[in-house]
């Protein structure tokens, strides 16, 4: 049998293992809150996908915490004794131009003219009105629910997709209408694919009466797209002729019209109207830039991130293309692959300004 002595050092050695685990778990729970508390990425704890996640919640608080504020710049300095809670009643141009933060509930509902005004702002304005951080992207969607919660259809949507992003995080919030609940989602991303899709969609080589020459263009998008780094080119068999566009906008959803004369050209319902005449892109009466019989318009865009243009569409009529346009005529395009001119049709009845895709590009 054991003496006194061993089972008292057997017990003392056990007390000395329960002491030092019992420090030792003291001192991971002090680390563990150390680290907690400095932040440091630690699993889930990655400040980078906070800095989005934070990013995504407190821009959605600010687009429907209220009306919304713009501020008009002069002269590069910010006229703040002229800001107006009335953004949604400036044009594309003005709102560009000063500094706009968006906001969609008046009273607490959302308010649809505000709503429609989006179409009037850039992605790039929107994100700065939010206080988003310049490296970050965002995609903006607004539903209108059922009375059974589940989308009835999307009312807005626009910005940058989540393609190509390494991370993102997304907020949504339901927020009563009039009559109506919708759900408002704001996804912010690192580097996704930057929107940049414009269509070109009707052109009139040779008006009658000498009249001015014209194409019109459309942006699918829902917020407003800048033109810098658009290009139009007018090819025939000799020559092609040129123009870089370095500012402008198209609403988003709306279809610009640009022409070679301002004064004498028919608008419809054209969101933005461009003359090309005084940049020799567009002619008027005597003056022939675009083939009638032969030719064809070219569209590049050049991206900022690149500098290298690229080719985004084609128009073409003549030739073998099956497309003869007489005195008068129209080159339409019907809204579907925007690659293939055998979806391009000759009318006789040109509408500038007035396109409406028979299906949804």
């Amino acid at each position: 049998m054991r003496d006194a002595s061993g089972l008292r050092r057997d017990r003392d050695g056990l007390t000395a293992v329960i002491e030092f685990l019992s420090a030792f778990t003291l001192f991971l729970m002090i680390l563990t809150a150390f680290l907690a508390l400095a932040q440091m990425q630690m699993g889930s704890n990655d400040p980078y996908l906070d800095r989005l996640d934070r990013s995504a919640v407190l821009g959605l608080d600010r687009l429907v915490a209220d009306e919304g504020w713009f501020v008009p710049v002069v002269d590069g300095d910010a006229d703040v004794e002229n800001g107006t809670h009335a953004w949604h009643e400036m044009s594309a141009e003005v709102l560009f131009d000063g500094r706009v933060r968006a906001g969609l509930v008046v009273d607490g509902k959302l308010d649809l003219h505000r709503l429609a005004a989006l179409r009037n702002v850039t992605e790039q304005g929107f994100a700065e009105g939010l206080g988003l951080d310049a490296s970050f992207d965002v995609h903006l969607r607004i539903d209108l629910l059922d009375g059974n919660g589940t989308t009835d259809r999307t009312v807005f949507e626009g910005g940058t997709t989540r393609i190509g992003a390494e991370t993102s995080s997304r907020a949504t919030r339901l927020v009563v209408g009039e009559g109506a609940l919708y759900r408002v989602s704001l996804e912010v991303h690192d580097g996704g694919r930057a929107s940049s899709v414009l269509h070109v969609t009707e052109v009139q080589p040779h008006p009658d009466n000498g009249g001015p020459e014209w194409f019109e263009m459309h942006n699918p998008e829902g917020f407003a797209v800048r033109l810098l780094g658009w290009s139009f080119h007018v090819e025939d068999a000799r020559d092609t002729t040129s123009h870089l566009m370095l500012d402008g906008l198209i609403s988003g959803g709306g279809v610009a019209v640009f022409t070679g004369d301002v004064n004498t050209q028919a608008t419809g319902n054209a969101t933005q109207v461009f003359d090309l005449g005084v940049v020799g892109l567009l002619g008027v009466g005597q003056i022939d830039v675009i083939p009638d019989d032969k030719g064809q318009l070219r569209v590049d865009y050049t991206d900022p991130t690149t500098s290298l243009p690229a080719t985004r569409q084609t128009v073409q009529w003549g030739g073998d293309t099956g497309l003869l346009l007489g005195s008068g005529d129209g080159l339409g395009w019907n809204g579907t692959d925007i690659r293939d001119m055998s979806n391009w049709a000759v009318s006789s009845t040109p509408s500038p300004g007035d396109w409406t895709p028979l299906i949804e590009a």
